[in-house]
């Protein structure tokens, strides 16, 4: 088939059980077609994969300390959600099952029937979603400073990062790809309502929970909600919190390499 300027466009088959028909991989820039969504990604590294999916408002521009701290012995797939970054940003609304099949679409053009997954914050509510609607594609899973409902108090902290959000300046902190704040508040408002803590006890996958010591915007109470509802897992407390865990990944990737070297041993 051709494309733009007659460029060949290489389209395969995705996964048979999801509502998705076909992906598309350009040749110019990695991305899928996945859910009518046009996703960016990075693909990094060899070995056994993983998938990272970053949390709101966060691309993959943004991770690459941390990708380079997994990369050692492992294939890392770092994806732009739907509404930020490289990816497209429909103005429309967004659910945390939407992103999942974001995700699940990506893998098989990517040759990847099962992975190891990674999420932080939104990206953890996105993968422990994953886990749940696709099992098949989840071989471990890890939740980073995350929680499976929203229904919790937030006290100052949301407020106050929601009208910073407001301002340009802030929203380009970090990124060459500024995210609009329509697409902020799309992909902020894809968590409210969201609660998979009845659903808990399906998650039959490996799983380590990782807990900042600093994390204000998601209580300590969350993760061992986290840790009490999905049988056989595994809490870990490490120093820092959100921001830390991307800037300064360093302690996150030795707990997330520890425990994949016992799942792999």
């Amino acid at each position: 088939m051709l494309g733009p300027a007659g460029a060949i466009l290489d389209i395969k088959p995705i996964y048979p059980t999801t509502d998705f028909s076909l992906v598309l991989q350009r040749p110019s820039l990695p991305t899928v077609l996945t859910n009518g969504l046009i996703m960016y990604y990075e693909d990094s590294g060899v070995g056994e994969p993983i998938l990272l999916i970053p949390g709101l408002a966060i691309d993959v521009s943004q991770v690459q300390r941390l990708i380079g701290g997994l990369c050692a012995g492992r294939r890392v797939i770092a994806i732009d959600n739907r509404g930020v970054g490289r990816s497209e940003k429909p103005d429309s609304p967004y659910s945390i099952g939407m992103m999942a099949d974001d995700a699940a679409g990506l893998l098989p053009a990517l040759s990847i029937s099962r992975t190891d997954v990674l999420g932080i914050s939104l990206g953890g509510r996105i993968a422990l979603e994953l886990a749940l609607r696709h099992p098949e594609m989840v071989r471990n899973l890890i939740l980073v400073s995350t929680s499976a409902r929203t229904n919790f108090p937030r006290g100052v902290i949301w407020p106050l990062s929601n009208l910073l959000q407001r301002i340009p300046a802030v929203r380009a902190v970090g990124t060459k790809y500024p995210q609009p704040y329509y697409a902020y508040v799309r992909q902020r408002e894809a968590s409210h309502g969201y609660d998979a803590t009845s659903r808990l006890a399906q998650i039959e996958k490996p799983t380590l929970v990782v807990q900042g010591r600093s994390v204000r915007m998601v209580p300590l109470a969350l993760a061992e909600e986290l840790h009490s509802g999905i049988r056989g897992s595994k809490l870990v407390s490490i120093e820092g919190g959100h921001i830390e865990s991307i800037v300064k990944p360093e302690e996150l990737v030795r707990v997330v390499s520890e425990f994949l070297r016992e799942q792999s041993g």
